[in-house]
């Protein structure tokens, strides 16, 4: 009987396929083979890793959340968990701080704004190793759902604002994972002032403003910005009180409201328009409405080339305007009134906040007077020239002279607030009352924390003709701003206010010493984003 022939594979042609071509083909046949036989070995130790895992249910990557259900669990917030609720159970959604593990046992601190809480991950009859294991390796920032039961400490946990407490952890979700290498390390961020040139290194301002997202979840820009949203509340309450009615004044404007050229110009359909440098015009035609006294609290945008400590190009405005019967001192008895009200406030309602905005950046405490101090502009001079400044009469105060005669003031009356009154008619904007006792002074006051100006202010001319005047004698364009003086024709009251930087006053309410640590996201001449 004759052999049987060789069979030789063919290719999809049907022709003999080569040597090379059978040997690459009989490479891939046991490639493949090898890689379905790991497949099922890997499938096989994952089964045996889940038949013995106890925890296999209580941890691990949770899916999107897409509004799919709603439950009745109740959640919990990390200022909550306290010495009288140890025993008890909650449910946590938290970030990841700082964790570190070592075997059996992982240590997770647990962020939700400014407070923490240690989580305890610890292998038992309910926690396997995997689960402790991947607890170690989440990501700092990550974003965890825990379930666990609040127990004493049994030390206090310096590290944590909840000390006596921390969480021995039953159930583990990651919700969301951060990238493991983060532009900066919030720990980094959140290093005292006066220690950030240790051996870790430190975080310059451009780093914090470029990662601005990150910047701000430290506990001390949380604690600021809480500051900040504070400030606006007791300012608006307190007007609100004293029958102001807020009102929000246009934002895009046909003339440079303070004159000058710090103005920034934007197109306007086929012509030109400039942003607000300040609501003064409006605040006074509300008046001319009869609405009597008006506040609002807005941007205001300055075209300012100045990188300095404590200017912007965009900041909050805290505005005030009110009708008065004889004299613009019940204007400045309001105002002092309000910023009193304000420091005490602050002091009552955010004492927590001012300790922890104080431990990353040590500042004496805020002194303020009750009434508040009162001092004429001639009364700061004499003291600045006792201390050999030299100025004359009717020269403003440069920063440099604001800051010593803060100082002076400081020693001598023990405030870090007080108001200075009669200012040079010289250096006021055009809308100006002068002094009617002297014609080189005004009716005009700015008001100083720590030694800065944080208000500017006056009696307002409400006689048509004399605005006129200055107007013309600051050559202005009267066609310009024909709107705002024909509304002192209609009859005016005589009025008062001034305009306060949101922003300033916080960062010397705190002692803070850059403007753009209480600014969320700041504008100035280098920087437009984020």
């Amino acid at each position: 009987m004759a052999d049987q022939a060789e069979v030789v594979p063919l290719d999809a042609e049907g022709k003999p396929l080569s040597k090379k071509a059978i040997k690459k083909q009989q490479k891939d046949a046991e490639k493949s083979k090898k890689k379905a036989e790991t497949a099922a070995r890997l499938e096989s130790e994952a089964a045996a890793r889940d038949k013995d895992d106890v925890s296999k249910d209580c941890y691990g990557d949770s899916p999107i959340i897409k509004s799919t259900e709603k439950t009745d669990r109740k959640w919990t917030h990390i200022r909550e968990l306290v010495t009288a609720k140890v025993g008890q159970k909650f449910l946590i959604r938290a970030r990841v701080h700082n964790r570190r593990g070592a075997g059996k046992l992982c240590f997770i601190v647990l962020r939700q704004q400014y407070h923490t809480v240690q989580a305890v991950v610890a292998v038992s009859e309910t926690v396997s190793k995997q689960m402790t294991k991947f607890a170690t390796d989440l990501n700092l920032e990550s974003v965890l759902d825990l379930e666990g039961e609040l127990t004493a400490a049994p030390e206090p946990i310096t590290g944590c604002s909840q000390q006596d407490v921390e969480l021995k952890v039953t159930k583990l979700f990651c919700l969301s994972k951060a990238m493991p290498q983060l532009p900066l390390q919030i720990e980094d961020a959140m290093r005292p002032e006066h220690l950030e040139d240790g051996p870790q290194g430190r975080v310059n301002q451009d780093t914090r403003l470029d990662n601005r997202i990150i910047d701000l979840r430290t506990t001390a820009n949380q604690a600021i910005f809480r500051v900040e949203a504070a400030v606006c509340r007791l300012f608006r309450e307190y007007l609100t009180a004293q029958n102001f009615v807020e009102i929000h004044t246009p934002k895009i404007i046909s003339a440079a409201s303070e004159g000058g050229a710090n103005v920034f110009e934007v197109t306007y359909f086929k012509g030109q328009a400039y942003l607000a440098q300040s609501p003064q015009l409006y605040k006074q035609m509300a008046l001319c409405a009869d609405f009597d006294r008006v506040f609002t609290i807005g941007a205001v945008f300055r075209a300012e080339d100045s990188n300095t400590h404590r200017h912007l190009c965009e900041f909050v405005g805290m505005d005030i305007e009110m009708c008065f019967y004889e004299h613009y001192h019940e204007v400045l008895d309001v105002i002092g009134g309000m910023f009193v009200n304000m420091f005490k406030g602050l002091q009552e309602q955010c004492a927590e906040q001012i300790t922890t905005v104080h431990k990353q950046y040590p500042a004496e405490p805020f002194k303020f007077l009750e009434p508040s101090l009162v001092l004429n502009y001639s009364e700061g001079v004499a003291m600045l020239r006792a201390n050999g400044v030299e100025m004359g009469d009717e020269d403003d105060l440069t920063t440099p002279n604001e800051k010593l005669l803060g100082k002076l003031v400081k020693e001598k009356y023990d405030t870090d607030f007080y108001m200075l009154d009669k200012y040079p008619l010289a250096v006021r904007p055009f809308y100006t009352m002068p002094d009617p006792n002297d014609p080189k002074s005004s009716n005009s006051y700015d008001m100083f924390m720590r030694g800065e100006e944080i208000l500017s202010g006056a009696q307002r001319i409400h006689d048509p003709d004399l605005l006129t005047e200055r107007a013309l004698h600051h050559n202005l364009d009267l066609q310009q701003i024909k709107a705002y003086i024909d509304s002192f024709r209609y009859g005016a009251y005589p009025h008062g206010g001034g305009g306060i930087g949101m922003e300033r006053v916080c960062m010397l309410y705190l002692g803070l010493n850059n403007i753009r640590k209480t600014s969320m996201f700041p504008r100035d001449p280098k920087r437009l984003t984020p």
